[in-house]
């Protein structure tokens, strides 16, 4: 109970003195320290509304993943269902979007490899959209990190030359104890600059390590949603190949059968026209 007490007395004291400090600080001073209040509240809004955006990107992406990975084929058109949101989803739809607005007059290898072509460069579109979203507000937060220690020391040092300047008026009456408070006004403008600044590089340095996490995921999905497409495409030209292949051998054997039955046919009319010579002959 002792210690707790001491904790809430400390705590007590260090208000009632920086309640002073910004009694003591001039009017730049108090619209400075206003001025980072209100960053820093802005700092903690942007962090929690950016981690809540990542999580909820986070699980948009997991969800269309099993989607994918469900599915038996890439070109069922239940991917392209507008309910599957987030980065991964719209990846898909920009993939079978471009891959269904190249339409190929005949399926050769090269058009097969035109057509992948298209399709890797409409991932290549929607992975650049997608990691602007991810690094949205962040520039917002940096700026933050950047001003508010600058902020705080314009303060401090526009406090520190007003009470120069007092001391300068008041001649060799000026004394140390009627500088401090002026000086520990002008200080507070710094303190509140580092209050502002400091957990913002925390929550900037977390945030942007999710977001390249994943930025770099992202790019891995693409990349193996190509390698499917390109898999599958392949797979049914192969099989379309073999189907015609099939029909070609079968016209070829009914046109095979047919020549041999004339042929034959042709052969017993000539045995017939021979032996009905030879029994003229005999007669």
């Amino acid at each position: 109970m002792g210690g707790l007490s001491s904790v809430f007395n400390f705590a007590a004291f260090a208000d009632s003195l920086v309640f002073q400090a910004f009694q003591s600080s001039n009017l730049a001073g108090k619209g400075i320290v206003l001025i980072l209040i209100v960053f820093s509240i802005a700092a903690w809004l942007v962090m929690l509304a950016k981690w809540a955006d990542l999580k909820e990107l986070r699980d948009c992406n997991r969800f269309a993943e099993r989607r994918l990975d469900n599915t038996a084929s890439v070109f069922d058109s239940a991917l392209l269902n507008r309910s599957l949101k987030g980065p991964y989803a719209y990846l898909i739809r920009e993939a079978m979007g471009a891959w269904n607005k190249f339409k190929i007059p005949e399926k050769t290898p090269e058009m097969l490899s035109a057509r992948m072509g298209r399709v890797e460069n409409a991932l290549q579109r929607a992975v650049a959209k997608q990691t602007s979203a991810y690094e949205e507000k962040m520039v917002f937060l940096g700026s933050i990190i950047s001003g508010a220690p600058c902020l705080g020391l314009l303060g401090t040092v526009w406090g520190v030359m007003d009470c120069f300047g007092a001391m300068g008026q008041e001649g060799a009456s000026a004394t140390l104890q009627a500088l401090a408070p002026g000086v520990s006004g002008a200080l507070l403008t710094t303190v509140s600059g580092l209050v502002v600044a400091i957990p913002s590089v925390f929550g900037y340095n977390f945030l942007l390590s999710a977001s390249r996490v994943m930025t770099l995921n992202l790019e891995n999905f693409a990349s193996s949603l190509a390698d499917r497409i390109e898999l599958e495409a392949r797979e049914a030209f192969s099989m379309s190949e073999l189907y015609a292949s099939g029909k070609a051998a079968e016209n070829s054997a009914d046109m095979f059968g047919a020549n041999a039955s004339a042929s034959s046919a042709a052969k017993v009319a000539d045995l017939k026209f021979d032996l009905t010579d030879e029994i003229d002959d005999n007669d």
